[in-house]
């Protein structure tokens, strides 16, 4: 009943596993593959259609994930927006998800952060 839920279910959300002193962070491996393969792809697409995904895959890219981490990583990031707007009935507007950005004063509307191409 929460986004989070969702990222769950869909395999999305990573898994960390705790032993002793060791700890492992891995993809839930029961879940609905087609549902998590759509999410990742879908994700994918938009690093090149939405201002703030790419900047966010080549935040995570900087950081030194794998193309395939970036992109699961942006799937958790949608899957939220995804909910909001679900749960207020209202279509996903990138103008008003940018000014909510601002607002808070996210480092990916940060020209310094955003300017790389990779």
């Amino acid at each position: 009943d929460s986004a989070a839920a969702l990222q769950k279910y869909a395999g999305i959300a990573p898994v960390t596993e705790r032993s002793g002193k060791k700890h492992w962070v891995h993809w839930r491996w029961q879940c609905p593959t087609f549902l998590r393969q759509t999410f990742v792809e879908w994700a994918a697409q938009t690093i090149n259609k939405s201002f703030w995904a790419g900047a966010y895959y080549r935040q995570q890219r900087d950081k030194g994930c794998t193309y395939q981490a970036a992109v699961r990583a942006l799937a958790f990031k949608w899957i939220r927006i995804l909910y909001r707007c679900w749960q207020t009935r209202t279509p996903y507007n990138e103008s008003v998800y940018l000014n909510a950005l601002k607002r808070r004063g996210s480092p990916l509307l940060n020209p310094s952060t955003t300017v790389k191409m990779t």
